[in-house]
């Protein structure tokens, strides 16, 4: 069975990016990876050298703590992220990427960007840059998600 929403251009959305999402992966679990772990490690990667704080981490991969604690847990496990107490709260622990972790993103990346090259070069560069105006322009009408009763 399959679930559609009210907008056959929201079902084609959600389609494509699960099916890139899909190629993608496939691609990653040949290494030992996935989309999921990717995002983690590039998390990490691009935080300005600063280990973050696994609520950090939640807010930037927008995932729930439970999530975040099973991903983190995994990748600490295979020896790609270390947990190191913060500074100046006892309680709290940072994350960072060991040496092999970052050996790892760096593979990962290359995986990604070539998977993506691969599923996206039917694309001219004129069409590329009309479907990123559009996206843009869909991405901005939709407005922020506030706290608060359900609309209806």
């Amino acid at each position: 069975m399959q679930t559609r929403s009210s907008d056959v251009l929201v079902d084609d959305l959600f389609r494509t990016t699960v099916r890139l999402r899909t190629y993608v992966d496939a691609r990653l679990r040949g290494h030992g990876l996935s989309v999921s772990r990717l995002r983690l490690l590039r998390a990490l990667a691009t935080a300005q050298g600063e280990p973050l704080r696994m609520r950090d981490l939640g807010e930037v991969l927008n995932v729930a703590p439970r999530t975040v604690t099973s991903l983190v847990d995994a990748l600490e496990r295979e020896g790609l992220v270390a947990r190191v107490r913060h500074p100046t709260d006892r309680r709290a622990y940072l994350l960072a990427l060991t040496d092999l972790g970052r050996t790892t993103h760096t593979k990962a990346e290359e995986i990604d960007r070539t998977a993506l090259a691969t599923a996206t070069r039917s694309l001219n560069a004129s069409q590329r840059a009309q479907l990123l105006e559009l996206l843009a322009v869909l991405r901005e009408s939709v407005p922020d998600a506030l706290p608060g009763p359900p609309e209806g």
